[in-house]
């Protein structure tokens, strides 16, 4: 895979998780501070660890890693419908 993206699954937590998402929906690392009412600094420090463990090396390469392994969704793209129980 192009990019340096890590080709099997990696364990991150729910706070990584969040944070991918909100990387993926095109905020700053600031902009996910405020969001998220923890400083930048700790933002800073979450994107290195999951960079890290993703082996991934820039956001874009983060954010593609996200959609290969469906951790995010993006305006409908990479979604998985649930099922519906009356189907």
């Amino acid at each position: 895979m192009a990019g340096g993206e890590s080709q099997t699954p990696v364990s991150l937590s729910d706070r990584e998780l969040q944070i991918i998402d909100l990387v993926a929906t095109g905020l700053t690392n600031q902009e996910i501070a405020g969001k998220l009412e923890i400083s930048k600094r700790t933002v800073d420090n979450h994107i290195s660890n999951i960079l890290t463990k993703t082996q991934t090396e820039n956001r874009v390469a983060l954010v593609r890693w996200a959609l290969q392994w469906g951790k995010v969704c993006l305006n409908d793209v990479n979604c998985c419908a649930l099922p519906n129980p009356s189907d």
